[in-house]
């Protein structure tokens, strides 16, 4: 399977948007972990049909014009993943949820640990929104493009919320 990409610049940093045909495999961040999402070689394609589409939507996102993602997703992971990531899209924009949360909305209460691995290797971040899982206590933990980025799309989120509210 073919896999592209193309670099895009974000207020957060640049990111690497990779797709396939089906849909976006991934967004990378600048010092991303190459383990964290395990991709095949890449060929640049800015002007992929699904890359463009990831693109124009994330700076709609960052300008506050989008609050929701509407873009076909390959994301490649187990089922355990899946579900984790599936649950990520249930959270609304500008609000945040705990991985015990995430755990007991998923039908595993006491696999909290086990979500909080699944959201680190979320691959497509910002779009499946696993900066919106937090601790229980509230606290910011572990994220692919630094705690920073996190919490500026915790705060872009907040602060769009409360204008539209």
């Amino acid at each position: 399977m073919l896999q592209v990409y193309k670099m895009i610049k974000t207020p957060v940093g640049a990111l690497k948007l990779v797709a396939s045909d089906e849909g976006l495999m991934a967004i990378l961040w600048p010092n991303d972990d190459p383990k964290r999402v395990r991709l095949g070689r890449l060929a640049e394609a800015p002007q992929h049909p699904v890359l463009l589409e990831a693109a124009r939507q994330l700076r709609d996102y960052f300008s506050g014009a989008l609050t929701m993602f509407a873009l076909p997703l390959d994301m490649a992971g187990t089922e355990f993943q899946r579900q984790v990531w599936q649950a990520l899209l249930t959270i609304p924009f500008g609000e945040t949820r705990s991985y015990a949360e995430i755990a007991r909305q998923i039908g595993r209460p006491t696999a909290f640990r086990a979500v909080g691995a699944a959201n680190g290797r979320n691959p497509i971040s910002i779009v499946v929104p696993c900066h919106r899982a937090i601790g229980t206590d509230g606290r910011l933990h572990g994220f692919a493009g630094g705690l920073d980025a996190k919490y500026d799309l915790l705060a872009l989120e907040k602060r769009r919320r409360l204008n539209v509210a």
